[in-house]
């Protein structure tokens, strides 16, 4: 199973447009996973169109009408993997204890917000994942988002994809 992993698009605000080499993963993905700050339903609609199978969530940068068609938090069960998605989790110090202890029984979670790539891994074995953002690098050198694939109930394959700042 592939799967794209994105976030903090903040479309049309950082960008006019999602960038071709994200968009180019969307019909090879399996499950394309969103952390939140899409600003524009568009971006959802779009990408509710194109995917085979959407998880999404709203961010803190999402108006109304975004919240009204997804969740703070959103599961799946991915390949014998359990998925939470969720756009803040708070600061980066103690980030994988407090997250460990919210999200008890998952097996990965996908997070937003900071514009800035992580991957790490709870003493639990909770593995917290953060793509970056494909339109705002903010203090990044690179605009990122990842692929990954779940295998055998294993999450392998994991690639940060960077895209050239604009």
């Amino acid at each position: 199973m592939r799967l794209l992993i994105t976030s903090d698009t903040h479309l049309p605000k950082r960008a006019k447009e999602l960038p071709a080499p994200l968009l180019a993963e969307i019909p090879r993905a399996d499950v394309v996973l969103h952390a939140g700050d899409w600003v524009d339903t568009a971006t959802l609609d779009l990408l509710e169109s194109r995917s085979r199978r959407l998880v999404g969530v709203h961010g803190n940068n999402d108006g109304p009408a975004l919240r009204a068609r997804l969740p703070e938090v959103a599961y799946a069960d991915l390949g014998g993997l359990r998925f939470g998605v969720v756009h803040e989790t708070g600061a980066a110090q103690g980030r994988e204890a407090r997250c460990a202890a919210r999200f008890p029984g998952l097996d990965l979670l996908v997070f937003g917000h900071s514009h800035i790539p992580w991957d790490t891994t709870a003493a639990t074995g909770l593995r917290l994942l953060n793509p970056g953002s494909p339109t705002d690098r903010r203090r990044q050198p690179y605009r990122t988002y990842l692929t990954a694939t779940v295998a055998d109930g294993r999450l392998r394959d994991v690639e940060l994809h960077r895209l050239p700042p604009r």
